[in-house]
């Protein structure tokens, strides 16, 4: 991991100097919007709604609009005004018991690991965190905007997590009236409860969604099913070593938690099954074409060579289609 921010920890007379790191990231899949005669991409212009025309990014300002659509415009001269920081203090404001800070509140997640010279200090905090149970309120400078945080312990790392301002948290406009709950009708759902009661592991839960698209492109890509666009610049051979990464993630992920597998697949999954069989089927057809290709040239100069490899190509990709 690369730190992103470089500080210290101030709690009394007591510096802590650290380094900050991202503790999350997102494994969202995104998907580009093409144009499915040709896989051409679709692109936004900035386009002013007032005359029609493109707006280079050197004309674009930040605006507010006020309540009434009236629109503020703000320059950089204006924004360099506004209140900045760029303290690199993480400042302890207080220590607060760990279920006074409603969850809502949290945001972002960072680990803080000591510098060298921190290292005590550091290690004292953790633990004294841990004694009392609580978590220390600070501020700290981020992106040049101060925001509120807290420091708590995870395994033996100290995190910070940068939290919402209250006034962020939405307060929900409609009721709920259940109307009338019977003895009995409590009793089986706190039975549901118990049944249903256990410990969280993370490692029970996976984002299906997310394999489901690796599989399916996986699928595709082996079956010849690629749209070359003129503007492209990456390679099928990238997105194939990409795609294997990924998939050599997913089985270590599997085995180290000692799942091998469901017993028997999933609705959904025949026609995964059934193009890969067929992708396979093409593999081996290319792969004897080849090898013809490479006896009838093995005298031919290099250049000679590749220009049989791409013939053979060219003639095994009508039959993974």
């Amino acid at each position: 991991m690369r730190a992103i921010w470089k500080g210290a920890v101030s709690f009394g007379l007591v510096n802590v100097p650290v380094k900050l790191y991202a503790a999350t990231e997102s494994h969202d899949v995104s998907f580009r919007q093409v144009h499915v005669a040709d896989g051409g991409r679709i692109r936004y212009q900035r386009i002013c709604s007032v005359d029609g025309e493109e707006v280079p990014y050197s004309e674009i300002a930040k605006g507010y609009e006020t309540e009434d659509g009236e629109m503020v415009v703000l320059t950089d001269d204006d924004m360099a005004e506004l209140p900045a920081s760029s303290s690199r203090e993480i400042a302890v404001e207080k220590f607060v018991p760990s279920d006074q800070i409603d969850p809502m509140l949290f945001e972002k997640s960072y680990y803080l690991e000591p510098e060298k010279s921190g290292a005590k200090p550091y290690a004292l905090l953790r633990q004294a965190l841990v004694d009392a149970d609580r978590m220390a309120v600070v501020t700290v400078a981020l992106r040049q905007r101060t925001s509120i945080a807290v420091l708590r312990v995870r395994e033996d790392v100290i995190v910070l997590q940068t939290m919402m301002w209250p006034d962020e948290i939405r307060t929900p406009d409609f009721s709920v009236e259940p109307g009338e709950v019977k003895d009995s009708e409590v009793a089986m759902a706190t039975m549901l409860v118990e049944t249903l009661a256990g410990d969280f592991d993370t490692a029970e839960f996976e984002d299906d969604y997310a394999g489901a698209v690796e599989a399916l492109v996986k699928a595709k890509i082996e079956g010849g099913e690629l749209t070359r666009t003129a503007t492209s610049t990456k390679s099928s051979g990238e997105v194939v070593d990409l795609l294997a990464a990924l998939q050599r993630s997913v089985d270590a992920a599997k085995s180290a938690r000692g799942d091998a597998g469901p017993a028997s697949p999933p609705a959904g999954k025949t026609t995964k099954k059934t193009t890969k069989k067929a992708a396979k089927k093409t593999t081996t057809k290319a792969t004897a074409t080849k090898g013809t290709t490479k006896k009838s040239t093995a005298k031919k100069t290099p250049a000679a060579k590749t220009a049989a490899k791409r013939t053979t190509r060219k003639a095994a990709a009508p039959q993974a289609s």
